[in-house]
């Protein structure tokens, strides 16, 4: 039982040679005009591969998505073959790699967009310092977008994930948390917008699911994943609202239909109890929803995590032990 960690990880979806995962974290090592991942990057994920699963740093989707310095992106050939040299020192390892598709929404800045406001479903200023060329700056307010710039940010997800997978990669994460474009369009407080993509918990999901059935047509959904962020609150430009558990609980449910990979799943950054609004667990409250694999994020060590194994023999989870320890279900 101590040596749980170690022991190989299956399910209908993941066939894993152990129980830890590397957890997505910017590395800021792609110091290069062109976004592309480089031999440093590389090396990096390699003396990594002893985990079973690495999931990458965010990985821009488009231009558009830029939201930090120094962060490969993955919308065109150059940086597919920037990517390469990952998967392959990657698998050359025995290990295997995700790629996190990320688009930054409001939280960045008109210096990474040659002067240009950076899109997001409202015209709402996150408050968050940006890192730029010129070191951290404020935030400013977004640009909305049309219809038809989501139109086309859903094809540049469905892009990047065909790019994704033509660089090597064992599979992608969605990354719909933590503030970044997808939890803007699900949150009341940064989606401000009277159209089919704003007002209900319906209209609100209505991109991620979109995103999801362009990637459907191209790739095989068994190779995708979804982090997602529910309890977020009060940082990163998000707030609970008296909607958010209907509208977690409504996006849990309908990724039953996906057949995912897994779902990612981050515990409260900040100290929600008593706040009425937020889920307390997370992880314990949607597996009772969600009926895939669940990796849930909340900084266990091995203590810990041998803990809850004994508290839940009858359940398949994974541990994460580095720097953002995470626990499948």
């Amino acid at each position: 039982m101590e040596n749980i960690l170690f022991d190989a990880y299956k399910s209908k979806n993941l066939d894993l040679k152990n129980r830890i995962v590397m957890a997505p974290m910017t590395r800021s090592r792609s110091d290069n005009q062109e976004h592309k991942a480089t031999e440093l990057t590389a090396k990096y994920y390699q003396q990594r591969a002893t985990a079973a699963l690495i999931i990458t740093e965010g990985t821009f989707i488009s231009p558009e998505a830029v939201g930090v310095i120094n962060v490969p992106a993955i919308y065109n050939v150059e940086q597919i073959e920037g990517w390469k040299l990952t998967t392959e020192a990657v698998h050359n390892e025995g290990g295997k790699i995700f790629a996190q598709l990320w688009h930054t929404g409001s939280y960045s800045h008109p210096d990474l967009h040659n002067g240009d406001k950076p899109l997001a479903p409202s015209n709402v200023n996150p408050e968050q310092q940006i890192f730029t060329v010129k070191g951290f700056q404020p935030s400013q307010e977004p640009q909305p977008m049309t219809t038809e710039d989501i139109k086309r940010t859903v094809n540049d997800f469905k892009s990047a994930t065909l790019n994704a997978f033509e660089a090597g990669f064992d599979g992608v994460e969605l990354h719909g948390a933590n503030g970044y474009l997808l939890q803007q369009f699900l949150s009341k407080n940064s989606n401000l917008r009277n159209d089919e993509y704003g007002g209900s918990v319906e209209n609100r999901a209505r991109i991620l699911f979109e995103i999801l059935d362009a990637i459907k047509e191209v790739a095989d959904v068994q190779k995708v994943a979804v982090r997602l962020n529910p309890s977020l609150n009060g940082i990163m430009g998000i707030l609970v609202d008296d909607e958010t558990i209907a509208l977690y609980n409504y996006i849990v449910t309908r990724l039953n239909d996906y057949d995912l990979a897994y779902l990612h799943l981050i515990e409260p950054f900040t100290d929600v109890s008593g706040n009425s609004f937020a889920i307390q667990e997370v992880a314990k409250h949607f597996r009772k929803i969600y009926n895939g694999t669940i990796i849930i994020n909340r900084g266990f060590n091995k203590e810990t995590a041998t803990k809850v194994y004994r508290m839940a023999m009858q359940i398949w989870f994974l541990l994460e032990l580095l720097l953002l320890p995470i626990l499948i279900w």
